[in-house]
């Protein structure tokens, strides 16, 4: 939030948001293929910890570079990719830790609470931050953030060490495609991973709510604060509503129609022009997105032998990134060109079409029914059984 905020106070422009998504999406794409091997030959407790020990240092930087009253964008923009540097070794790494917990037919539960939790997270923190900003500044911020990270490292120093996981022996540059090919292979799995990329591609607003806050409603910080913590609380909602009533069947329709419901509220979110309806349609945008999340995440896990999901959780960390912060990086470049109202309009649009054309290209995946655990890994020899 506070990133994003500074530099539009410093720009002025949308096209500089997007490059922050940018910034971070190279160094994810570039060194992915690498961290999903890292995560599957290491311990995967050490690497979130360092991890997490990079992000403080990187939030200590931008503390100084604010409470020094600098404005230098090559400064912000090389946090944002340290960042991304940071998030391609730690995501895999911790996507992968989650089977070790729990029992597999547990796993769609744990998957839902994680989500509400972290969303929980992202409704507390953007709001917070809002406030702290147009009190305090940036700098208030980022020291506030290094004080989180002290405290994410102390959980992640209590989990319990996990004995290695056997595997077969295999040349090295073997292992950095084999993620990838286990992804192609594996159909349910390429359809879900690709769904998601190319609909939040299209879809995600989520860079241009400074400008929205900004120009279109005429508020500051933190109005931009409660908008990014609006898609969090309709996500926390709704895991929270799954939790209880978790999906016993037809998870791939839900895929689908909850993609399709994220392309809706998006269109609407970009047709309000008043603060309840963006905030509404930002929180149906976030419960939509929660149950795609659930299912996704899901199927990575159980279709995935342990032994290679850290490189699996890898190639879908490049996914969601490219529709994330390359997402962004889109936002701000249509933005610029068509303007705010028409990216999002547009944007929203474009994710429905996605969802019926993935509906005739991805037929296995409107056939996925039951999430507890009953669909079966692939047989390496001779290809994985259709859930």
């Amino acid at each position: 939030m506070a990133l994003a905020w500074q530099v539009l106070q410093i720009t002025g422009s949308p096209l500089h948001l997007g490059l922050i998504g940018l910034a971070q999406f190279i160094p994810i794409a570039t060194l992915s293929v690498f961290s999903g091997t890292v995560a599957d030959r290491f311990d995967r407790r050490r690497i979130v910890q360092i991890c997490v020990v990079g992000s403080a240092l990187v939030a200590s930087a931008l503390a100084w570079h604010a409470w020094k009253d600098l404005r230098s964008l090559w400064v912000i923009y090389g946090a944002a990719a340290g960042f991304g540097v940071i998030r391609a070794f730690s995501a895999p790494a911790n996507a992968a830790l989650l089977s070790l917990l729990v029992p597999s037919k547990d796993l769609a539960s744990a998957v839902t609470w994680q989500t509400i939790v972290f969303q929980a997270s992202l409704i507390g923190g953007p709001t917070a931050a809002g406030f702290l900003y147009d009190f305090r500044g940036p700098a208030a911020v980022y020291g506030g953030a290094l004080v989180l990270y002290a405290g994410t490292l102390a959980c992640y120093l209590t989990l319990r060490p996990h004995p290695p996981v056997e595997r077969r022996v295999e040349p090295f540059t073997r292992t950095l495609t084999e993620g990838l090919r286990f992804v192609l292979r594996e159909k349910v799995l390429l359809g879900a991973m690709t769904l998601d990329l190319f609909a939040v591609l299209l879809g995600g607003a989520t860079a241009l709510l400074p400008v929205f806050a900004k120009d279109i409603l005429g508020r500051g910080p933190e109005t931009l604060g409660l908008l990014k913590a609006a898609p969090a609380i309709g996500a926390a909602l709704a895991g929270i509503f799954f939790a209880f009533r978790p999906l016993r069947g037809r998870a791939g329709p839900a895929l689908l129609l909850s993609v399709a419901g994220f392309g809706a509220a998006t269109l609407l979110f970009g047709l309000s022009r008043n603060y309840a309806l963006a905030v509404l349609s930002l929180a149906l945008l976030g419960a939509f997105d929660t149950v795609s999340v659930v299912v996704r995440h899901t199927l990575i896990q159980l279709l995935t032998p342990n032994e290679m999901r850290g490189r699996v959780s890898a190639v879908a960390f490049v996914f969601i990134s490219a529709s994330n912060e390359l997402g962004d990086f889109e936002s701000g470049v249509t933005a610029a060109w068509w303007g705010t109202v028409a990216a999002i309009v547009v944007g929203g649009a474009g994710t429905i079409g996605i969802t019926l054309l993935w509906c005739l290209l991805f037929p296995g995946l409107r056939k996925v029914d039951r999430l507890d655990g009953t669909i079966a890994p692939p047989d390496t020899g001779t290809g994985s059984p259709r859930p």
